[in-house]
């Protein structure tokens, strides 16, 4: 053993290696607590619309620079690109994904806390928080929001930790670090410009260093690089309305109610542990249903915490201020222009993701507003009360609160549903024969919302990437189609009945040629788009006209037993039908009206996946 492994190896912990092991215990059995919650999540809604548009596009400028309703994130369509290619709905990999950046994010805080505020019993106060806080729980079960929130939480504090050793020791490396990782965060979310409005707050506050003006001209030309090409993405990028964005901002009502909500019924309950009771939008999601009175109380709280700190804590009023200035700029407009409207003010107020990334913010301003920074003089506007734990019954009631909060959350089903759903579709979907015509309908809103996405919510866009062989989706039948199947609500596949008016068949059938023969139906059908399915027993194959009131559909009639689809515009009471070229067609049973997955018929497979 040489001298310097034995020196290693006699030296005694450090007050300093206590609190670093104490943190590092810290960010592990969070990552042990949480893992349960996020191995039971799944992909949902637009979840689905980026994998399918992924494997749609190859790995381009457009694809990857395209503002999804003001979101530039081309970060996240690369993970989504290379995730369709990697198994499409991987959620063992996206849960792998998830934890690795959850862990990160931890870490990275704590190095900041060390280099801020030295290691310090103290600083584990503002990594507690930010651990527990259930802000950031309902992001983690969604897969499109943990890929944008997590980097953004990682990147902040290792730019800041970057800037802030470049202030004490003036190397422009470190500045030059800041700005890659300010860099990365705008690659993955929208508010990582306001890295940079903290890094200045941090230099205003408590850096004081002659001679930025370096790294201040860097980290300039890094916002104006990523504002050129923010706003011209933003003007051009068509969405899934096929239009651009024309950003506008709601009325003054519909604002400052957005903005009391997000305060008073989100922010500050999160901040104490809240919001201990979740209202459920759907199965695998529930933003904030704060008590009411435990709201006020959560607000009166804060109020006395700030008051506290400003009253003894030099600059704590600078550490708030930052604070409200990132919530109000990071945190409400950016939804105000873009989503409120859609959402309205209480649901968007409720809607934890939108401050999940303000955790990391908020632990940072606990520590400016309460802990005296490394070497920092005059800390104190005046000497602190004698009873410094005073802050502890506080602390352990925002913990009991926040698992209170984080298990009620972890008490919803959560993904199983969907992917229930989805497991069961890839099953049907491998045990059809090649080439098997399956209806092209919407997945259920559980699934992806149709209001919302479109044609990403067809069966075709959600199941086809996972199909194993080809088969043939059609949006409307059409024309003599043998056994076609469609998906029912729990994923299975099952045969297309016509659900409207029947029109039994005759014995042995209805002779039908050049002439028109009308068929009453049983009940008038409004004007709008129907299927009809005529059964026939021909001599040899002929050419139908088909009339609902409306123009005429052509299609094909084939020879012997079987049946034919023809999609009619119209409405009323008689179907009419001739043939075109000359021929004899002999007609059975008709039907008219919605084709739908017959539930009285057997299904691919007889049970659901996991159901």
């Amino acid at each position: 053993m040489t001298t310097s492994e034995a020196t290693a190896e006699s030296r005694p912990w450090t007050h300093g290696d206590v609190v670093l092991a104490a943190g590092l215990v810290m960010v592990a059995v969070q990552l042990v607590w949480k893992f349960d919650l996020v191995r039971r999540s799944y992909f949902r809604q637009d979840d689905f619309t980026f994998i399918a548009r992924g494997l749609e596009h190859g790995l381009t400028w457009d694809y990857l620079m395209r503002v999804d309703y003001g979101h530039l994130v081309p970060g996240p369509f690369a993970i989504q690109w290379a995730m369709g290619r990697l198994g499409v709905y991987n959620d063992v990999l996206a849960h792998a994904v998830a934890m690795t950046l959850l862990g990160a994010a931890g870490l990275a805080l704590l190095q900041l806390l060390r280099l801020l505020f030295g290691s310090r019993p103290a600083i584990l106060v503002p990594l507690a928080f930010y651990l527990l806080t259930p802000m950031t729980i309902s992001s983690l079960s969604w897969w499109a929001v943990v890929i944008e929130t997590l980097p953004f939480q990682i990147a902040l504090p290792m730019a800041l930790s970057s800037h802030v050793h470049y202030a004490r020791t003036g190397r422009f490396r470190h500045a030059l670090a800041a700005a890659a990782w300010t860099a990365v965060g705008m690659a993955f979310f929208v508010k990582a410009p306001f890295i940079l409005v903290l890094a200045f707050a941090l230099s205003v506050g408590w850096l004081r260093r002659p001679r930025q003006w370096p790294a201040w001209a860097l980290y300039a030309g890094v916002v104006v690089v990523y504002a050129v090409i923010f706003f011209r993405q933003l003007f051009t990028s068509e969405q899934l309305t096929d239009n651009t964005v024309q950003p506008n901002m709601p009325s003054l009502p519909v604002a400052a109610r957005f903005a009391w909500t997000l305060l008073w019924g989100s922010l500050s309950p999160a901040a104490f542990g809240g919001p201990w009771k979740w209202h459920p939008i759907g199965d695998d999601y529930a933003i904030a249903a704060t008590p009411p009175p435990l709201a006020w109380v959560a607000l009166g709280l804060a109020a006395v915490v700030v008051a506290a700190s400003i009253r003894y804590r030099r600059r704590a009023w600078l550490a708030w201020l930052v604070l409200l200035g990132y919530v109000v700029l990071a945190d409400m407009v950016p939804v105000l222009i873009g989503r409120v409207e859609q959402l309205g003010p209480e649901l968007g107020g409720y809607e934890l993701r939108y401050i999940s990334s303000t955790s990391t913010v908020l632990a940072l301003v606990i520590g400016l507003a309460f802990i005296p920074l490394r070497d920092e003089e005059q800390p104190w506007l005046r000497p602190p009360p004698r009873l410094r734990l005073a802050w502890a019954p506080l602390a352990a009631a925002v913990a009991a609160g926040s698992i209170w909060s984080v298990t009620a959350y972890g008490n919803l089903p959560l993904g199983q549903h969907v992917k229930s759903y989805v497991e069961t579709a890839r099953v049907a979907l491998k045990r059809t024969p090649p080439g098997t015509v399956i209806l092209d309908t919407y997945v259920p809103p559980k699934v992806v919302m149709a209001t919302f996405f479109y044609e990403y919510a067809l069966t075709s866009k959600v199941l086809g990437p996972i199909a194993t062989h080809p088969v043939t989706w059609t949006g409307r039948l059409n024309g003599p189609v043998s056994g076609p199947l469609a998906f029912d609500e729990q994923g299975r596949l099952r045969p297309v009945s016509i659900e409207g008016a029947v029109v039994p068949g005759r014995s042995p059938c209805m002779p039908v040629g050049p002439a028109e023969v009308r068929f009453r139906l049983p009940l008038t059908l409004p004007k709008g788009v129907w299927t009809a399915q005529i059964g026939y027993l021909n001599p040899v194959e002929t050419t139908l006209s088909v009339r609902l009131g409306g123009p005429e559909t052509r299609v094909t009639a084939g020879k012997d037993l079987g049946s034919t689809y023809a999609a009619v515009a119209g409405g009323g009471t008689y179907l009419v039908l001739r043939t075109l070229d000359g021929r004899s067609a002999c007609v059975g049973e008709i039907r008219v009206g919605v084709p739908r997955p017959a539930m009285n018929a057997t299904s691919i497979p007889p049970r659901p996946v996991g159901g």
